[in-house]
């Protein structure tokens, strides 16, 4: 079957893929010095590599992970990785070709909707039923909606384990040299940035310090917008309606809060150039004392910071609260990942009978490796060997593919990083406050059509609103100009108008 596509095909991607499928499609073999055994189900599956590395020796379809996947199911697994740069335009490829594979794993969930409105997926709910005990125990309800379609699931979520990704830190010793509390309400964060702004918290005797450090694209302003409840690009529920929050009165307060601190000269007037790069290196080098961080920063620009200086330390806050006593940051999707198979696969409850292993007993050596190799049980905490770790990382191809909700296993993983980094307890701040999209469906036509350009044109009125460059009632006419160019087509779809 040959299914249709709206995208510009690339020449290279195809070749590679062609080659990628040629080599990888088999129609079923014999195990090897089994004569007259049965033949084991055989099925192609696409995955991203993420241009993970091999051993010397080994490649994707030769290695012992998906040796382990192949023993434990009985199962003839042909894994199929397309090139990591253009991997969305490859699975397109695919999808055009006369040979489609058993499975793929896409990341987009626009590309997961169009191709459940072009009919090329199967439909998995008796699938599920028959084969799936460990996915139907391992996916919750949330996650199940994002993949279905009038009552019929098209895709095997693999699920975000980590709630959401940002936090605040905050230099103590500043703190102490200073002799402030750490903070708590917006008022009080407000009092802490201007402090390490003006104040001289690293004792040097030099104006080089910056009171709050943000990124470009407004990044690291969750846990701000979240002292009012909401966040940005979010739908909400407002009367019994969904509405997008970027549109809300309370967005317009949060956005007058950072355009105060900016006109005070208390954030890094570079910000709006910052990528993430930017920002480790200024707070790995002592420029900055509080900071909206990724879960993990622990282990990066904090640690680097510490290294390069002895007597930083560094304490996670607590989120600043607002006026009405709300706290949030941003929530990720349950869904990471859509495992879908082509209406053209033989062997669909064999691709649910191989992801049931890998989301169940399979789960904990995909992900953390092989115990006695990667790992052992110490004090009974997991203890990683970092240097077999990283040499087989490679795994993580087959370990991320279907990932469960809040695994034990993820949270060994972390713990097993380094308790000092206190990963797991982050995780869990994290999650106490994440706010989470209220709508659960899969993209609508009209996200499709104007979702990109509303959320550049919110960037640049946000922006030019913080530094200062437009009013803040300027805010109101960005909400008019959302509504008038498909926002409020939007609105009426997330709400079954």
């Amino acid at each position: 079957m040959k299914v249709s596509i709206f995208v510009k095909r690339s020449v290279s991607i195809l070749a590679v893929t062609s080659m990628l499928l040629v080599s990888a499609c088999s129609s079923g073999t014999k195990e090897e010095g089994a004569e007259g055994k049965e033949e084991r189900q055989a099925i192609d599956i696409v995955l991203s590599n993420a241009g993970r590395k091999f051993p010397p020796g080994m490649d994707e379809n030769n290695n012992p992970y998906i040796d382990y996947i192949r023993e434990n199911t009985d199962l003839d697994i042909k894994l199929i990785t397309p090139p990591a740069d253009g991997y969305g335009d490859a699975l397109n490829v695919i999808m055009a070709s006369d040979d489609l594979p058993d499975m793929l794993l896409s990341y987009d969930a626009n590309w997961f909707e169009s191709y459940v409105r072009q009919k090329a997926l199967t439909p998995l709910n008796d699938l599920i039923d028959a084969y799936g005990p460990n996915l139907k125990k391992s996916i919750p309800e949330e996650a199940w909606k994002v993949v279905t379609v009038d009552g019929k699931i098209y895709a095997i979520p693999s699920l975000n384990p980590i709630p959401g990704n940002e936090i605040m830190f905050a230099r103590k010793d500043w703190l102490d040299r200073l002799g402030l509390k750490p903070p708590t309400t917006l008022e009080e964060y407000k009092q802490v940035i201007r402090a390490f702004a003006q104040d001289d918290p690293d004792g040097n005797g030099k104006d080089d310090t910056f009171g709050l450090i943000l990124q470009e694209n407004l990044g690291r302003t969750a846990p701000f917008i979240g002292a009012w409840g909401i966040q940005r690009g979010q739908w909400t529920k407002r009367d019994g309606q969904l509405v997008n929050s970027s549109t809300l009165p309370e967005m317009k307060e949060a956005l007058s809060y950072l355009a105060d601190l900016y006109q005070e000269k208390l954030i890094d007037p570079e910000w709006a150039l910052n990528k993430m790069a930017n920002v480790d290196e200024k707070v790995a080098s002592g420029k900055v004392g509080l900071f909206s961080g990724n879960w993990y920063d622990t282990r990066g620009p904090i640690l680097t910071n510490q290294k390069n200086d002895p007597n930083a330390e560094w304490i996670t806050l607590e989120y600043p609260t607002g006026p009405d006593g709300k706290q949030g940051t941003w929530g990720n999707s349950y869904v990471a990942g859509f495992n879908v198979i082509p209406i053209t696969s033989k062997h669909p409850e064999a691709v649910i009978k191989m992801l049931d292993f890998m989301i169940g007993d399979g789960y904990r050596t995909l992900m953390l490796g092989f115990e006695g190799e990667v790992w052992n049980m110490e004090d009974g905490k997991v203890v990683t060997n970092f240097d077999e770790h990283n040499k087989h990382i490679y795994r993580l191809t087959l370990g991320e593919a279907i990932v469960p909700f809040d695994s034990e296993v993820s949270r060994e993983r972390l713990d097993s990083l380094g308790m000092e980094f206190k990963l797991n307890e982050i995780v869990n701040k994290i999650n106490e406050v994440a706010i989470r999209n209220q709508y659960l469906g899969v993209p609508t036509p009209g996200m499709g059509k104007y979702a990109p350009k509303l959320s550049k044109m919110e960037v640049e009125a946000f922006t030019k609103i913080i530094i200062g460059q437009q009013p803040v009632d300027s805010f109101d006419q960005f909400v008019e100009d959302w509504k008038k160019n498909g926002g409020e087509e939007m609105t009426k779809e997330v709400n079954g108008q």
